[in-house]
């Protein structure tokens, strides 16, 4: 294990792995979803407590929207960053360091009285949140073993979209309930609770792991399957969530359902997205490529018939739940296509997957923003979300193409990649 010798975890394409995908996953891939779950209830969470926010510090709601953008910026530069950063720090203890920045960050963020002390604070958290997913990938990874791989980050995966189901609901009703500050007091305690956890089940053996120079690891990336990789990262999050950012005046605006009813509507979206990230990565291991060319193909569909069909409820809100059912289900295969082809750095391959979903969001929720204010009114963010969507096929289609052609799959872990890298 200590070993520099490249260990091969080939993942047979279109295959079945010898019936091992039904073993029962690590315990530690569980405490590593219970980490993802408060990372993920930390960058959502602020949506539903914006208006209390902007009034205690006297701000707009617009202004106090920056504290999400900050967050996903610091995702974007912060995850490659830190996996670079932290190469020679033991994973166990990358991943204790960020639970605890994590906790500091919340503690500002919750006796803070200045603007400007949040949002850094934030950008703080977001890479700390960053380190944490990447590490918490490639471990997720090494403990399932290669015929696991995909879904031991779709359950991974999956306690990021529970904190869309539970979090984040939670934490807007707690907000309410104890003021806007309560949630973020809430979140660094869980965290702390957490670090024993992640220090007692992380195998030590990566601990005494040989180090990848930074030439050798900015080396992996002229992977172009890698680079085609995190294009269908980008245009998969960046088209389902083009939509979902301005579901709610889809909702009210066109189909015409009470705002009251639209946070159901919101969790059903959440539970969909629940069980396709489950669904996904269990499928990804048997057949990868397949399914991240049918769920571009059929993400495309969905959006493409609710732009279509919003003017209808019933239809509408059926619509809202498949999308989350497909719309991310292929992203554990994605994250760990990334770590299989980053070769040495599969690190740094889940960290610029990282990087790749959050600039998605962030360019295709702004070219919805500016859609819904021009002449398609409620109806834009989806058609935007199509349009960015469909450029998912293309990248998808190519790496099926380029996997047969070389005969070998997409691995989940892939090839040759040193056990300590």
């Amino acid at each position: 294990m200590t070993s520099g010798r490249p260990a091969r975890v080939d993942l047979p394409v279109e295959a079945d792995p010898t019936g091992s995908g039904s073993a029962r996953l690590p315990f530690v891939v569980y405490v590593l979803a219970v980490g993802t779950f408060l990372m993920l209830t930390t960058e959502f969470v602020v949506a539903g407590l914006l208006p209390e926010i902007a009034g205690d510090l006297q701000v707009s709601v617009a202004q106090a929207g920056l504290l999400i953008t900050v967050f996903a910026a610091g995702m974007i530069v912060g995850a490659p960053a830190m996996a670079l950063l932290t190469r020679r720090t033991p994973r166990r203890v990358t991943l204790v360091s960020a639970l605890v920045v994590f906790a500091v960050g919340h503690v500002v963020v919750a006796v803070a009285s200045s603007f400007p002390l949040l949002l850094v604070a934030r950008f703080a958290t977001a890479w700390a949140t960053g380190a944490f997913w990447a590490v918490a990938s490639v471990v997720a990874t090494r403990a399932a073993g290669p015929a696991a791989s995909a879904r031991a980050l779709g359950l991974v995966g999956a306690g990021g979209m529970l904190a869309n189901v539970v979090g984040v609901p939670i934490g807007a009703f707690a907000g309410q309930l104890s003021g806007w500050r309560g949630p973020f007091w809430a979140l660094a305690a869980l965290a702390l609770v957490a670090v024993p956890l992640i220090a007692r089940h992380v195998p030590r053996d990566e601990d005494g792991a040989p180090v990848v120079s930074v030439r050798s690891e900015l080396g992996a990336l002229v992977s172009g399957r890698l680079w085609l990789v995190l294009a269908a990262c980008a245009t998969t999050t960046g088209g389902v969530l083009s939509a979902y950012s301005y579901i709610s005046p889809l909702l009210t605006d066109r189909a015409g359902i009470a705002p009251a009813w639209v946070p159901l509507v919101l969790v059903g979206f959440g539970v969909g997205s629940l069980v396709g990230t489950v669904a996904g990565g269990r499928l990804g291991d048997v057949h990868p490529h397949a399914t991240t060319v049918a769920v571009a193909v059929s993400t495309t569909g969905v959006l493409l018939a609710l732009s279509l069909l919003a003017a209808h409820p019933l239809p509408t809100v059926l619509l809202v739940v498949l999308l989350g059912l497909l719309g991310l289900s292929a992203n554990p295969v994605l994250s760990a296509l990334a770590v299989g082809f980053a070769g040495v750095a599969p690190t740094l391959g889940v960290a610029l997957s990282v990087s790749a979903y959050n600039l998605g969001t962030a360019v295709g929720s702004g070219f919805a923003g500016r859609a819904l204010d021009s002449g398609l009114g409620a109806t834009g963010p989806a058609v935007v979300g199509t349009v960015i969507a469909a450029l998912t096929v293309l990248p998808t289609v190519a790496l099926a193409r380029v996997g047969r052609r070389r005969g070998a799959a997409a691995p989940t872990t892939t090839s040759p990649v040193p056990v300590g890298s």
